[in-house]
């Protein structure tokens, strides 16, 4: 099956488990922001506030599966594959915002304790952390294969801690009466959403920059196809993604005298597609007499493309 239908098939996957985590996040939602309104808890608002980027999140990883899942155009050749890193590029921005406000929200309770109804704030929270295991379950097994994906099983992942965090400063807060605790477990949720945040928006960049696919080495790869009988050298060798589950490969080739570039080019792409998974590779198969840079600027007619697994 192609590289384009798997993904396809991938996207259909995981629509379903985000629509369902996007219906339980919302429905929740509604009850936490009453809560946090009721017992007056920054702690309960700041996972609110979460749950609120936990539903703008969900919903822009659905539209981006839903939009990766249209077909190449006349004037996007490749698909709307990026929408992949661009949703995950989007959750991260909405996480900074978030962390940013929480932090301070809380340097304010800090300055201006305010009364904490600790009662109202343990059952919201309770109540939260059970949905966010829900969500969680549902979108575990897509965060390992998009992108997308794993950023919206972060911004869960995220919420699922505070409401933890939440709970723990509830008790705390019910037991001693220390109000300064709510603002304390704010601040602290609000910085430990940052570096996984930080990590997040890097891949997304990485991505969007068009670096080499996680997991290949371009030296491993320049070296197992020079190690090609009937290969006399690799040069312009580009490797870039698509997505994370899309890894593309283009090369000019220098084919040894004597050595029919049809069969090679085809050995090659064999090679790339069993040992690195890269299902789609440009080849541009040159004499090797030819190897000098004025090459690469012949005529692009004399272009081999090998798209074994075309979309």
């Amino acid at each position: 099956m192609g590289a384009g239908h798997e993904h396809g098939l991938d996207n259909i996957r995981h629509e379903k488990p985000l629509r369902w985590a996007l219906a339980l996040t919302i429905t929740f939602l509604v009850a936490e922001l009453v809560g946090a309104w009721l017992s007056n808890s920054l702690a309960l608002l700041s996972d609110a506030a979460h749950m609120g980027s936990d539903t703008l999140a969900l919903a822009i990883a659905l539209a981006a599966v839903r939009l990766a899942r249209l077909p190449p155009d006349a004037r996007r050749t490749y698909g709307y594959a990026r929408m992949e890193a661009l949703g995950a590029l989007a959750n991260g921005a909405l996480l900074f915002l978030l962390a940013g406000w929480i932090l301070w929200e809380a340097v304010g309770r800090f300055l201006t304790p305010h009364p904490v109804a600790s009662g109202t704030m343990l059952v919201v929270a309770t109540l939260g952390l059970a949905v966010n295991l829900v969500s969680m379950r549902l979108l575990k097994a897509g965060s390992g294969e998009s992108l997308n994906m794993k950023g919206a099983y972060l911004e869960v992942w995220a919420d699922m801690l505070g409401s933890v965090a939440v709970i723990l400063g509830a008790l705390a807060i019910w037991t001693t009466g220390w109000s300064w605790i709510d603002p304390l477990l704010a601040a602290l949720l609000g910085l430990w959403v940052l570096p996984r945040t930080w990590h997040l928006v890097s891949e997304a960049g990485h991505l969007l920059l068009e670096g080499v696919p996680h997991g290949i080495e371009v030296d491993g790869v320049r070296a197992a196809m020079e190690s090609e009988p009937g290969v006399a050298s690799i040069h312009d060798l580009h490797l870039w993604s698509l997505s994370s589950q899309q890894p593309l490969l283009s090369a000019h080739v220098d084919v040894a005298e004597g050595v029919d570039p049809d069969v090679l080019r085809r050995r090659l792409s064999a090679l790339l597609r069993e040992r690195f998974g890269i299902g789609h590779s440009t080849l541009q198969m040159e004499a090797a007499r030819c190897a000098q840079p004025v090459c690469g600027e012949h005529a692009h007619d004399e272009n081999e493309h090998d798209h074994p697994h075309a979309h």
